[in-house]
């Protein structure tokens, strides 16, 4: 069974920057796309960013895009979120999961294993 493990969350001003990281057990990793989503309170999960397994096809959600980054190393079985230019509306908690087969996916039925969720709090 494939765990994920997030970190990097926190509290940040609006404006500023955070890293997030997904660690994941499964030597498979690499064969599936990974993403990012978030849910912020009372609102449903959304899709924020996604990689397909290979790295070469990156998808982002249009109120992230241009701000957000998101990268992967298949050796590492890990992958990142690069948060900048941070908005008070991108506070929720993130979550990494991992795709159902290499493409990418933007619902939350195309992933089948998540992470813990890591909070990300922007203050304005």
């Amino acid at each position: 069974q494939v765990q994920l493990v997030e970190s990097g969350g926190g509290l940040v001003q609006a404006g500023g920057s955070l890293r997030l990281s997904c660690a994941a057990s499964e030597r498979t990793f690499s064969r599936y796309a990974m993403g990012w989503l978030r849910q912020a309170p009372g609102k449903e999960r959304e899709f924020v960013t996604a990689s397909s397994w290979s790295a070469g096809d990156t998808y982002y959600a249009d109120s992230v895009k241009g701000r957000f980054t998101i990268s992967r190393d298949n050796a590492k079985n890990t992958v990142y979120l690069q948060m900048n230019s941070l908005k008070p509306e991108d506070t929720a908690v993130y979550y990494c999961a991992k795709g159902v087969s290499l493409r990418v996916g933007f619902k939350v039925i195309d992933y089948d294993y998540w992470g813990q969720g890591t909070q990300v709090t922007v203050s304005s």
